[in-house]
């Protein structure tokens, strides 16, 4: 038996990137799997090539309505929901913190750390109804660790685990299970423009001595996501080849 067969999900972020690996791999394992991202041509592309076990919705993390309205497509599309992925998310502009751009400080948190708990505040309610769920907020390396020039993605990322730490104690006896990943620097489309020379010593910031795939962080993610990982919840889970060894 595939290890999410008759499992439904909502990826967030799901066109591309890590988010796009996860669907893959759920829909592998068995599970239907609705696509939200605001890049419908990648979106509607991805849902065409998985097939009719898969459904995309354009909608953007950082608004309270779109994240009601996308568990409420989901409910009617496949009939529940067990599993949630929130993983949309920006890098953001990098500059120090006295001189960070307050819009773009608004920007970043309101993607990545208030489309969280929106994404969970619709959610849990959903998986209450049919008797629990799985939620795995995807966090960052950055949610333990500082990293000069970007104090609204930091913030962001460290508020992704307290929050998810939070949420696991309010629903810990209501059979749904939350947990943060913290992946490394990855090899993802946020990453494709990147100097060269920076890209190599992010490289050598992991023990590993290079980057991240998004298939790599997408079977921790299946694990948490799955039976196997019954007894977790409320932890952080780096997969960061070593970054955090230091």
């Amino acid at each position: 038996m595939k290890m999410l067969e008759n499992k439904v999900a909502i990826v967030t972020g799901g066109a591309s990137g890590i988010g796009k690996a996860v669907v893959e791999l759920f829909v592998k394992e068995g599970a239907k799997v609705v696509i939200a991202d605001l890049n419908v041509d990648l979106g509607t592309q991805l849902a065409k090539n998985l097939g009719t076990q898969t459904h995309f919705v354009k909608s953007n993390a950082s608004s309270p309505a779109d994240n009601e309205a996308l568990v409420k497509e989901t409910l009617e599309k496949f009939g529940r929901l067990d599993i949630a992925v929130n993983n949309a998310g920006i890098g953001g502009a990098t500059a120090a913190t006295g001189e960070y751009e307050i819009e773009e400080w608004q920007k970043v948190i309101s993607i990545n750390l208030d489309g969280v708990f929106y994404g969970m505040r619709y959610q849990i309610p959903a998986m209450l109804n049919n008797g629990g769920g799985s939620i795995i907020n995807i966090a960052s390396i950055l949610g333990q660790v500082g990293f000069a020039g970007s104090p609204a993605y930091v913030a962001a990322k460290h508020g992704v685990v307290g929050l998810t730490k939070t949420a696991a104690w309010d629903y810990g006896t209501q059979n749904i299970r939350i947990n943060a990943v913290g992946p490394g620097f990855i090899e993802t489309p946020l990453l494709s423009s990147m100097d060269p020379q920076v890209k190599h010593f992010l490289e050598s910031q992991h023990a590993m001595q290079r980057l991240g795939t998004s298939e790599e962080v997408a079977e921790l993610i299946l694990w948490l996501a799955s039976d196997k990982a019954s007894f977790a919840t409320g932890g952080y889970y780096p997969i960061e080849g070593g970054y955090l060894a230091k």
